[in-house]
């Protein structure tokens, strides 16, 4: 999936629509905290990066796009690229993938506790806009590589952190809440996104150039 360029230039090379972008990513990500906070505030702080999933992919996106600001009234090719920052794209386009998806998928596999007509005030949160904004994590993961690249080590450590997480989120039952007991069918799901995501980050980013990079990655 490749984003149009003059839609990519628009929001990753104009100040005040990469600062708009970065603002909605910043709501948005306090607005999932609090979803969290509120359904199992007894998680201890230390696993929340690995409990709160949807707002840890928002708020390495938002890292992500900072680093571009450098960058302004430069062409988005220009960004620096360099091992850190290879990484760090690397898992953030990795995590907006997965729990773009594993939203979706999490809602349909049971569909009859979240779905309803749009007009249904329950199911207009707790389906419609749920998925609709994690599939929007989706669209705004392919804006990353107008400006990234990655790096095989990179891309094995973004698969080994997310699979830890699946390990984690269903071993220690810190998976994201719902309104059903997830099975077999989910966890093998998550696993199956974990390694999906970080194939699509493999084929959507050019490799870090040995010139402007550690060549060893």
């Amino acid at each position: 999936m490749a984003i149009p360029e003059r839609y990519a230039r628009r929001f990753l090379e104009d100040g005040a629509n990469l600062a708009w972008l970065a603002s909605v990513n910043v709501l948005a990500m306090l607005v999932g905290v609090r979803f969290y906070v509120e359904t199992m505030p007894e998680v201890p702080t230390y696993l929340w990066p690995l409990y709160a999933d949807s707002p840890a992919a928002l708020f390495l996106a938002v890292l992500s796009l900072t680093t571009l600001l450098p960058n302004l009234g430069r062409r988005v090719e220009d960004a620096p690229q360099n091992r850190p920052l290879a990484y760090l794209h690397t898992f953030a386009f990795a995590w907006l993938v997965k729990y773009g998806l594993w939203t979706f998928v999490a809602l349909n596999l049971g569909v009859g506790s979240y779905f309803g007509p749009p007009w249904d005030p329950d199911a207009l949160w707790s389906y419609w806009f749920i998925v609709l904004t994690h599939l929007a994590f989706v669209v705004e993961a392919y804006l990353l590589p107008r400006y990234g690249a990655t790096t095989r080590g990179a891309l094995a450590t973004a698969l080994a952190a997310l699979l830890v997480n699946d390990a984690l989120d269903y071993a220690w039952g810190i998976h994201p809440p719902l309104r059903y007991e997830p099975g077999v069918a989910l966890p093998a799901a998550t696993v199956a996104l974990s390694v999906l995501a970080v194939v699509a980050a493999a084929r959507a980013f050019d490799r870090l150039a040995p010139e402007r990079g550690d060549a060893r990655a």
